[in-house]
């Protein structure tokens, strides 16, 4: 049965992680989360992992796989931001967040590819953001970590889509989350005038689209991106 699979979400501890990791509890599926610090919701196994260190990533898949089961659906959301315009941009700056959101997705993909190879199963799902095709000016290094991930997707479905693994992106556009509430009111009034949908989505919606992309309604879906912003990116 679908609701029976073993869902390992990255980066599920705060925002949209913690809500989709929330929704796959409530639908009745076995729940792994990384995290490198905080837990996880009620309900989920957490692990600690830091995407950046293949090791790391290796010794959380090994404990969820011990404690649950292969990892059947893989949501990779685990991500990082280091703003600034272009010009003030260190190296470091850039290749840190390319890094975690790019390469970060790489090692876990690769980790969890193996045991849905053998399994000829899989589900995956990269969080992506509207930035990744929409541009945003003191982003070039997020942007084009998280644009990046449409290739990355579309490359894995033309490797392993014949083996019944999918592989799509989902692409946010402005969330609820701690960190939009922490921008000025007027700074969030210019965003909404900007959406279509006139409101931010709440982690919730993201979750819903996630939850459907790992059922079997979606089995014959892959190399899509799916927007979850009210209209922001038009679908680019």
């Amino acid at each position: 049965m679908a609701s029976d699979r073993v869902i390992l979400v990255t980066g599920g501890n705060r925002g949209i992680g913690y809500a989709i990791a929330e929704r796959f509890i409530a639908d009745g599926y076995r729940v792994a989360v990384t995290a490198r610090s905080g837990e996880g919701p009620a309900g989920a196994l957490t692990v600690r992992a830091d995407v950046t260190d293949a090791a790391s990533v290796d010794a959380a898949f090994t404990e969820v796989e011990q404690q649950l089961g292969p990892i059947e659906v893989l949501v990779a959301n685990a991500g990082v931001t280091r703003d600034m315009l272009l010009m003030r941009m260190s190296e470091d700056d850039f290749d840190s967040v390319v890094d975690t959101n790019l390469g970060g997705t790489f090692r876990v993909v690769k980790r969890a590819s193996k045991g849905m190879l053998r399994a000829r199963f899989g589900r995956i799902i990269l969080i992506s953001s509207v930035v990744g095709l929409y541009g945003s000016a003191g982003q070039v290094n997020y942007s084009a970590s998280k644009s990046g991930l449409v290739g990355f997707a579309r490359s894995l479905t033309r490797e392993l889509g014949a083996r019944g693994i999918t592989s799509n992106v989902v692409a946010p556009g402005f969330i609820e989350t701690d960190m939009t509430a922490a921008l000025p009111e007027a700074t969030q009034a210019e965003y909404k005038r900007n959406i279509p949908a006139g409101r931010f989505a709440t982690p919730d919606e993201v979750a819903g689209v996630v939850a459907w992309l790992a059922g079997d309604d979606a089995a014959y879906i892959s190399g899509a991106v799916i927007p979850v912003d009210g209209g922001l990116g038009m679908g680019h």
